[in-house]
């Protein structure tokens, strides 16, 4: 396996699945549906953000699997516990596949003070919230999304409703921007090496590729 994968530290079993055929480090072997829900303030201000991501049958089943360890077939509560701890400990290196910016600015995030992981109908949920670590006014251009800096991770949403935004004020414009990828290689051929890829520390070209909410607002 090459690169750093940082759902890879959960277990050796993991590891193993999301490394099984891997030919370069910018193939995602694990994927997610996710829902992001946008809350803001009466301020005019992002309050929180509150993440769902529905993980891939294969890898939710080997989660169950390697957590299962009373080997019922059976996440129970203090499993998920287990299973939710790992996943929080993994991703607070890279800010948990958020990307939050400010007029091309990346915004400072509170980590999540939980994180909850749920069995559902055979696939593994994972629920967290979070908050912008100082005041986040609505003005000029928001984006909002979701990436995994290392592309071992496909999290995506599969509908532009899966992103939604509570109490958005008038004088903000909702889209969602769903980059095409042909056009984000051909505008950065120069810098898509193997090297680049298989940094173990991630890239920051995910930003690109990554689909995101954009919220753009005028002066009050």
């Amino acid at each position: 396996m090459q690169g750093k994968n940082p759902l890879t530290t959960m277990t050796t079993a993991v590891a193993i699945v999301l490394a099984c055929g891997v030919a370069a480090g910018a193939h995602p072997h694990v994927f997610a549906e996710a829902q992001l829900d946008v809350s803001i303030d009466g301020a005019h201000r992002v309050s929180f953000l509150r993440h769902v991501w529905r993980f891939d049958d294969v890898f939710s089943s080997t989660v169950l699997m390697e957590f299962d360890t009373n080997s019922d077939l059976v996440l129970d509560e203090k499993e998920l516990d287990s299973v939710a701890a790992t996943i929080k400990s993994s991703l607070a290196e890279h800010n948990y596949f958020q990307l939050v910016m400010s007029n091309g600015k990346d915004v400072a995030m509170i980590p999540p003070a939980r994180l909850v992981a749920r069995y559902d109908n055979d696939q593994l949920v994972v629920l967290f919230e979070t908050q912008p670590k100082g005041p986040l006014d609505l003005s000029g251009k928001i984006a909002i999304g979701v990436y995994d800096p290392t592309f071992y991770t496909a999290i995506d949403f599969t509908s532009d409703d899966k992103i939604a935004v509570t109490d958005l004020p008038r004088k903000c414009q909702r889209a969602v921007v769903r980059p095409d990828p042909n056009d984000v290689i051909a505008q950065n051929q120069g810098t898509l090496t193997d090297a680049f890829f298989n940094d173990p520390t991630g890239t920051d070209l995910g930003k690109i590729f990554a689909t995101r909410l954009e919220l753009t607002c005028t002066a009050r």
